[in-house]
């Protein structure tokens, strides 16, 4: 089927003779009625008809606020968490999403801190709403490293990103939501502590909010640990390390900024750049800079040298991964 059959005239824009003309290349003169009115033409809107559409657009959003919350629940529309779901998720069509506040904001992303309700009953829940940019998305640093060994888009698509459209720069945030997502989905059925991913809606990522009260936890690199508890944290990381590691993966860009600790147990967050250690020619070299990374916070802050030597965790975590 030619690109063209695929839209219908309204769609397109194209009425009869217009088609006439873009198919033969000829020109067929329209004829004007005795009364002195062009004829009407089928799958054009006026500008008359054009603005009431806007407008019916946008009463029909406002009417849909529901009265005790910012939106509807977008889980029927979005892409899905791996089952089995939580029990604490709420699931309900008809529940309704409300905004309390920002949590964190980025260079690509902002997180929002987002209660998920249903009306009339006593079920909620606390989800961080991770919003991709799309509008002066200035990608991730060093980007075609981490791209490489990832399948790419068609040609078009490609051309778009790196010229920065408006089109352009949506893929790109759409891009990196939907590696975050896939990311999160494996490690969390693989038993990594990872935050459970809710959802995907577009350049919108619900996660599980990791924290309490509406508090978020805090980043590591907040933390000055005792003795006992770093070497803790430490024994935790290198097992989440260790899964990852197995299932061919570096996070990409690991540091203590990019983990957070819920009441003594570590979470992995910010997977976006998650780099397959196989595929990526580079990918040893991200898993050493993400051990660099990590091992310098704890031994700097007193964990003994001999326990977090980065050369020989790396070698380990290479080994698990196949790749030595």
């Amino acid at each position: 089927m030619r690109e063209h059959d695929q839209y219908s005239e309204f769609e397109t824009g194209f009425d009869h003779a217009d088609d006439v003309r873009w198919r033969t290349g000829k020109t067929r003169r329209r004829s004007r009625r005795d009364d002195g009115v062009a004829p009407e033409r089928r799958g054009r809107l006026t500008e008359e008809a054009k603005d009431r559409l806007v407008q019916m657009r946008a009463d029909a959003q406002v009417a849909d606020v529901p009265p005790d919350g910012d939106r509807w629940s977008t889980w029927g529309d979005a892409e899905q968490g791996p089952k089995p779901h939580p029990s604490w998720l709420v699931t309900d069509l008809a529940a309704v999403d409300r905004e309390l506040g920002v949590l964190k904001t980025g260079k690509e992303a902002d997180v929002f801190l987002l209660e998920r309700a249903t009306p009339g009953a006593d079920r909620s829940c606390l989800l961080a709403a991770k919003r991709y940019r799309s509008n002066d998305h200035r990608m991730f640093h060093r980007d075609a490293g981490y791209l490489e060994g990832r399948r790419m888009r068609r040609s078009r698509e490609m051309r778009a990103m790196a010229n920065r459209s408006a089109f352009g720069r949506n893929l790109i945030a759409e891009r990196w939501v939907v590696a975050e997502f896939a990311a999160l989905t494996r490690l969390w059925q693989l038993g990594a502590p990872v935050p459970y991913p809710v959802q995907r809606d577009g350049t919108e990522l619900l996660l599980e909010f990791v924290g309490s009260d509406g508090a978020a936890a805090p980043r590591l690199a907040q933390l000055r640990p005792e003795p006992d508890e770093l070497l803790d944290l430490w024994r935790q990381l290198v097992d989440a390390l260790g899964v990852l590691a197995s299932a061919g993966l570096a996070h990409g860009d690991l540091s203590a900024f990019n983990l957070m600790v819920d009441d003594g147990r570590l979470v992995v967050i910010d997977l976006p750049q998650v780099v397959d250690l196989a595929a990526n020619p580079h990918g040893p070299e991200f898993l050493e800079r993400d051990v660099r990374n990590v091992t310098g916070w704890f031994t700097g802050r007193g964990l003994p040298p001999e326990l977090a030597e980065p050369v020989e965790v790396t070698r380990e975590l290479l080994d698990l991964a196949g790749l030595r």
